[in-house]
C-alpha cells in the first residue's frame, strides 16, 4: 500500500501518538462481537439480559455463565499483527497512548503496556460489594463464586450497559487525545460515546486523524486519512514504511 507522503513525514516528525481500538481490530483474531457471540443458547436474551446491573441482581448466574462462556471462547483467540504493529509503534513513540473499546484483553498479551481498557477487561473478576479483585475463582461452580473478603458476589470487571466508564481511565484517554500530533481511530465504529468524541477532541487540538476500517463510518468525512480494509495488513505496513 502506497501511503501518503504528508502523512509518513508527520509521524517520522510525531512525538505524540493516541490510537483507538475496537471489535474490528479483535475480530480480525476471529473473536466475535458481543452481538455475534449471542447465537445458540444465548439467541434468546437481549444483551441486556446478559450486561447490566439489573440483570444481575435478578439472575446473577445467567450473567456469570455468559462471562465464563465468553472467556473460555477468548483463551483460543490470539493477537494479530495489527495488535503487534501497535506494541512496536509503542516502542519508537515517545509519548503513545492506546485506547481500545475491547474487553478481551488481546493487546495486553500481544506487549502493549500503556493501554487504556475504556470498557474494562473480560479476564479479571472483582466484588461486586467490596470491588477487591479475585487472584482465582472456580469457573465450573453451581453457584456464583463470592469474594473472600466481603462474600459478595463475583462478577467481570466490564462495563455493563447503564454503567459509567471507569473515570481515570476516561480522564487520561480525553487527555492523551487533545494532546497527541496523530490519532488513529481503528476498526470502531466512531458512534459509541464517550469514545466516539475522543477522534473529535483530537481534531479539535490540531492532531491528524486517521482512520483505518473495513468500511467508512460516522468518522470518516472528519478525518484527514482513511485507509479501508483489515488493520492487521495496513498497520505493518504503516509501521514499516515509518521506520524503515
Amino acid at each position: 500500500m502506497n501511503f501518503p507522503n504528508e502523512l509518513i513525514q508527520k509521524l517520522k516528525s510525531s512525538t505524540r501518538v493516541a490510537v483507538l481500538t475496537g471489535a474490528g481490530v479483535s475480530q480480525e483474531s476471529g473473536l466475535r462481537t458481543f452481538r455475534d457471540a449471542q447465537d445458540g443458547l444465548w439467541s434468546k436474551y437481549k444483551p441486556t439480559d446478559l450486561a447490566s446491573p439489573e440483570a444481575f441482581a435478578r439472575d446473577p448466574k445467567l450473567v456469570w455463565d455468559w462471562y465464563a462462556w465468553r472467556r473460555e471462547a477468548i483463551k483460543g483467540v490470539r493477537p494479530n499483527q495489527g495488535h503487534y504493529a501497535l506494541v512496536e509503534m509503542e516502542n519508537k513513540f515517545p509519548e503513545f497512548t492506546l485506547i481500545t473499546q475491547n474487553v478481551d484483553g488481546l493487546h495486553r498479551f500481544a506487549g502493549s503496556k500503556n493501554v487504556l481498557e475504556l470498557h474494562g477487561n473480560i479476564n479479571l473478576v472483582r466484588c461486586s460489594e467490596c470491588r477487591t479483585f479475585a487472584d482465582e475463582w472456580d469457573e465450573e461452580s453451581e453457584s456464583v463464586p463470592q469474594c473472600k473478603n466481603c462474600n459478595g458476589l463475583l462478577r467481570p470487571d466490564v462495563v455493563w450497559f447503564g454503567e459509567s466508564l471507569p473515570r481515570a481511565e476516561l480522564e487520561s484517554a480525553v487527555n492523551a487525545s487533545r494532546a497527541c500530533e496523530v490519532f488513529f481511530s481503528i476498526g470502531t465504529s466512531g458512534v459509541v460515546q464517550p469514545a466516539a468524541s475522543l477522534a473529535h477532541a483530537a481534531r479539535n487540538n490540531g492532531a491528524v486523524v486517521v482512520e483505518i476500517n473495513a468500511e467508512e463510518t460516522s468518522l470518516t468525512p472528519k478525518t484527514d486519512y482513511f485507509f479501508q480494509g483489515k488493520s492487521g495488513e495496513i498497520l505493518p505496513e504503516l509501521v514499516k514504511t515509518i521506520f524503515e
